[in-house]
């Protein structure tokens, strides 16, 4: 089960996707942390860090929210 789990998230991590528009383009993999920030055929490391930093705060936010509602809920 758990070599099924990790070959999933694997899988998942390995996804990529680009969107280019109006000279800014961006690759994220599946695990949603940024690859590549190009603004106008230039990388932008800092700006991608910064995303990337974004994007984990935002996902701690959420651990934390939905194990407060867990907690809750098993009170009640």
């Amino acid at each position: 089960m758990m070599a099924d789990a990790y070959r999933l998230r694997k899988a998942i991590e390995a996804e990529i996707v680009e969107v280019e528009e109006n000279g800014i383009k961006i690759t994220i993999g599946g695990d949603l942390k940024i690859r590549n920030i190009t603004l106008n055929n230039s990388e932008n490391n800092v700006m991608k860090d910064a995303v990337n930093k974004a994007i984990r705060k935002a996902q701690e936010m959420m651990v934390l929210k939905m194990k407060e509602m867990v907690d809750i809920e098993s009170i009640s």
